[in-house]
């Protein structure tokens, strides 16, 4: 797998940084923050997080993080303050400048949840080092810190469990996780809806995993995707790591802030 070049990223962002109005959203894990095996470690590292908080005060500029993560928890690791915009849990929840979305939640969709809850936490207590994470709308099964034997295994029987018990519900794969959710959506979705929000011209977006796909998918000839890894993508650009989204993001910011300043002088 080829990995773009300097050249052609800073021929990307050229393009990109003469929007009127700029949303630049990122996943987290895996994307500014490297995989650890505690979810609650996890932190952005420091050059990313120092591009993030200075873009945060460009006019026509807003920034978002979008990520499978519920939101409390994507706040407590983000730390960006509160003028960050946050689309969690794959696009079921949002915080934006008015607030929370309250996520809607039927007597039906309670009862599912309550009967996923149960059937994970059944799964988890079945082998080491497997744990439950609990989401507003959802719950993923972990099974990084598992054997590769019980990983594979686990997830073949809850997503067979869950067909047969609990029909109806989404289901997700992204690095060691499989996780069910009672409401369809994804970043795709959360994409969308920042766009419409804050009125966007153009979007960058950054991302590693699987489900990040359906956020570079819905981009348009006018926005920017980035993805991190060598898995297949439909993003025009690739990097290999958080430290080379970090150096993307210093010249997205570089060349933004250029901009901005040009049309206030």
């Amino acid at each position: 797998m080829t990995y773009s070049t300097a050249a052609e990223i800073e021929a990307a962002i050229e393009q990109l940084v003469t929007a009127r109005t700029l949303l630049i959203a990122l996943d987290f894990d895996g994307t500014l923050a490297p995989e650890v095996d505690d979810p609650l470690e996890a932190r952005a590292i420091p050059a990313a997080q120092e591009q993030l908080l200075r873009m945060l005060d460009f006019a026509d500029t807003r920034v978002a993080l979008v990520s499978g993560r519920a939101i409390d928890s994507l706040e407590h690791v983000a730390h960006l303050g509160d003028r960050v915009l946050f689309g969690g849990s794959h696009g079921l929840e949002y915080r934006l400048d008015e607030g929370d979305s309250p996520l809607p939640m039927s007597a039906e969709n309670t009862a599912a949840l309550e009967r996923l809850d149960a059937l994970m936490h059944e799964l988890a207590d079945s082998a080491e080092g497997a744990w439950v994470e609990l989401k507003p709308a959802g719950r993923a099964l972990h099974v990084r810190m598992t054997s590769a034997e019980d990983a594979e295994r686990l997830t073949n029987e809850a997503v067979t469990r869950v067909e047969a018990e609990i029909p109806g519900l989404t289901t997700r794969f992204g690095k060691n996780i499989v996780e069910f959710a009672i409401h369809d959506a994804d970043k795709g979705d959360a994409i969308s809806r920042l766009r419409d929000y804050t009125g966007a011209d153009a979007v960058f977006f950054a991302g590693d995993d699987t489900t990040d796909e359906d956020a570079i998918l819905v981009l348009g000839p006018n926005d920017l995707g980035v993805r991190v890894g060598d898995a297949p993508s439909a993003a025009q650009l690739r990097v290999a790591g958080t430290a080379e989204i970090a150096q993307v993001l210093a010249i997205l910011a570089d060349r933004r802030e250029a901009v901005v300043s040009a049309r206030t002088n």
